[in-house]
């Protein structure tokens, strides 16, 4: 018996030694999840050895509360309890880093991939397993921040002049599921294969959404009429709003939090 505990220890003194290096592995969390107007959003459960900062980052994120139940919402917000302020504050007083804020406007650019790259680079060739990357999303981008009940409702395949038919943003590639531990797996989870938001998300990345992105975008669907309940523009906002998918942190709007943003030690990148 004695032996067998001793063969035991041996082998998690190797594992935790491994993971160590920095050559990356499964973090589970105990935090719980949901997506409601209380506690929203998963911990990410594919970060590298050593981001014990951004663990603890993405834990709490996981715990602070989305509202997601709104009748309606106006134009401009006013009010901490009209977006996801206490995630946001998360955010802005992350204590880890670097800290790199991506300005992500369009749908069809390599943004994720760019956001992949960056990871993956500070992660194991500058040794920063802490670095955290969030996407400031607004434009088109945003789009890729809504479920599918939004996409189908109101025929997001028209707005991409039917280049996406559903949220492919969203899914989870096979590649996904790949040995964590094998980073450098050309086919694995940190490959060119798994530019997806919630693959990134599980690494630690943040996706911010924008209230004003929300706002304009049911305000053109508004004018032409697609609005199969006949809602105000007020509450089609209200609707997209609560629609947002898991994880996601809504902002007041992204152009005016990018200030505030790198006040807090963030370097943009476009």
């Amino acid at each position: 018996m004695d032996n067998e505990k001793s063969r035991m220890s041996r082998r998690e003194a190797v594992k935790r030694a491994v993971l160590g290096l920095g050559l990356g592995a499964v973090t589970m969390s105990a935090s719980a999840t949901g997506l409601a107007a209380g506690r929203s959003g998963e911990p990410a459960t594919l970060l590298a050895g050593g981001a014990t900062t951004l663990r603890d980052l993405s834990d709490r994120l996981a715990a602070a509360p989305r509202r997601r139940d709104f009748k309606t919402v106006p134009m401009i917000l006013t009010s901490p309890d009209q977006w996801d302020s206490e995630a946001l504050n998360e955010v802005l007083r992350y204590s880890g880093g670097p800290k790199q804020v991506w300005d992500n406007t369009d749908l069809e650019s390599p943004w994720l991939n760019l956001m992949r790259n960056a990871m993956n680079a500070q992660i194991w060739a500058f040794r920063h397993p802490n670095f955290l990357a969030v996407s400031a999303t607004h434009g088109s981008a945003h789009l890729a921040l809504y479920d599918d009940h939004i996409w189908k409702k109101y025929d997001f395949a028209k707005l991409t002049k039917g280049k996406q038919k559903t949220n492919t943003f969203i899914l989870e590639p096979a590649d996904a599921h790949a040995n964590p531990v094998d980073f450098n797996n050309p086919d694995g989870v940190f490959s060119p294969h798994d530019n997806s938001i919630v693959v990134l998300q599980k690494r630690g990345a943040i996706f911010l959404a924008c209230h004003n992105a929300i706002w304009e975008l049911t305000m053109g669907l508004h004018a032409k009429g697609n609005n199969p309940d006949h809602l105000t523009h007020a509450q089609m906002a209200a609707e997209f709003t609560n629609h947002l998918i898991p994880g996601v942190v809504l902002t007041p709007g992204i152009a005016g939090t990018l200030p505030e943003l790198e006040l807090a030690g963030f370097q943009y990148a476009k």
